[in-house]
């Protein structure tokens, strides 16, 4: 196995004019610092190798390189500590990938041009799944099952937003992303901007403070979270279960635009919309002006074909009612239905005429009956009636007394009697 280039210096000489001990140094006598760089390259090369584990947080395979870099983590330790990894590619398993549990076999290594410490490794072996991709699934899993990642939970965008707040880091590249792409697609688009720390301890903080204060603003339709690419340590805030259940109980739309396509943070399963880049959630949240003038024209243009087509078949429909002889001769109509009038009234007149003379001669008829039945008939033949102070008629003499006061009417008017005697017997 080709060894890697790990130098070893012959112990470095101290000038006679200088303290030949670090302990020795004063402000009027110290060190030059290529005197530091080179002591602690001499004490760093004479460490052994040694089997080290961590988890491994980035790693980018460079096609046809002979070594390869990845990020070494331990992240139990507080703060977090990350030592770069070299490695011959040939040494480097291909299944080895972010995330992973290890132990590397490598030799410390500094490089006093820029005063940086790796290691180099020999050999590197998998130890399992690493705690960031266990922990991660582990929360997956709990906030799956408390349903925050439901498609029912999910909100549709405003079709134009009023006001979109995008939380980004200062002077990033997803930021520029995300306006610049917005505006091109629609240049009346407005954004209230929230510059926080993206990465690091106090990020997620940051990011919920940000989240916060954009969704209480009324004037705030849509909200981006925008990072740009990273490793998976890098992206950790973005996992982290505080803003995970800050971004679900949010009342504004979420967009979650965190790193590249293959980035999936768990904001993006919690995010009301996962754009894969910021540019992608620039294409998300405002529509292509020149697209939706595009759309009108042709809906436009289809409109009028439909409204002529309309117009034609109408026209047509009105061509063939009109070759209809009720409205070719409507006058043959009116003169039928005038003929028809003129006999039902003709009809009615002799109808009526006929009940009229009939109703008549019933009327004489029964007149006759009635004057022959009338008092006034029998007045008319010298009869009278005789009739007492109160207007009761006397029908027997002993309706009435002696000195009592009748009326007798005659047919020609009334006489006033005063009884002078009754007799009672039969008139022969």
């Amino acid at each position: 196995m080709a060894q890697p280039p790990i130098h070893t210096l012959s112990p470095v000489p101290i000038p006679e004019d200088l303290p030949q001990t670090a302990g020795a140094t004063t402000a009027e006598s110290p060190w030059p610092l290529r005197l530091l760089s080179a002591k602690i390259d001499e004490y760093i090369s004479k460490m052994s190798r040694m089997w080290v584990e961590g988890e491994v947080t980035s790693i980018k395979r460079r096609p046809n390189a002979k070594v390869q870099y990845f990020q070494l983590a331990d992240l139990q330790a507080q703060p977090q500590i990350t030592i770069t990894v070299k490695i011959w590619s040939h040494n480097l398993p291909s299944h080895i990938s972010e995330g992973m549990h290890v132990v590397v076999l490598a030799k410390p290594d500094f490089w006093q041009g820029n005063g940086s410490f790796t290691l180099f490794a020999d050999e590197i072996r998998e130890r399992g799944l690493g705690d960031i991709l266990a922990r991660l699934a582990a929360l997956k899993a709990k906030l799956a099952a408390e349903g925050l990642f439901s498609a029912s939970r999910k909100r549709p965008l405003p079709f134009l937003p009023r006001r979109i707040g995008l939380i980004c880091g200062r002077g990033t590249e997803a930021e520029k992303d995300v306006v610049v792409n917005s505006k091109l697609r629609w240049p009346d688009v407005t954004f209230e901007i929230r510059q926080v720390l993206v990465q690091g301890p106090s990020s997620v903080s940051a990011v919920i403070g940000a989240l916060a204060e954009l969704d209480a603003d009324p004037c705030v339709d849509v909200i981006v979270l925008a990072r740009g690419g990273g490793s998976p340590e890098d992206l950790l805030p973005f996992s982290d279960e505080a803003l995970v259940r800050a971004v679900a109980a949010a009342h504004t739309p979420i967009v979650s635009a965190i790193g590249h396509e293959a980035d999936n943070p768990l904001v993006d399963f919690v995010a009301d919309v996962r754009a894969s880049t910021p540019t992608d959630a620039a294409r998300k949240i405002v529509p292509d002006v020149s697209e939706e003038r595009r759309l009108i024209a042709a809906d436009l243009q289809r409109g009028r074909q439909a409204m002529f087509h309309r117009l034609a078949f109408a026209s047509a429909d009105i061509a063939q009612l009109r070759q209809h002889p009720a409205l070719a001769k409507p006058e043959q109509g009116i003169d039928a239905r005038g003929e028809e009038l003129s006999q039902l009234l003709a009809w009615g007149r002799t109808h009526i005429t006929a009940t009229l003379e009939t109703q008549k001669r019933a009327l004489a008829s029964e007149l006759t009956q009635l004057r022959t039945l009338s008092p006034l008939s029998t007045l008319k033949r010298g009869y009278s009636i005789l009739r007492n102070a109160d207007g009761d008629i006397i029908n027997s003499v002993h309706e009435t007394s002696n000195g009592a006061r009748l009326q007798a009417l005659m047919r020609d008017g009334q006489l006033s009697l005063k009884v002078e005697e009754t007799s009672e017997g039969e008139i022969a």
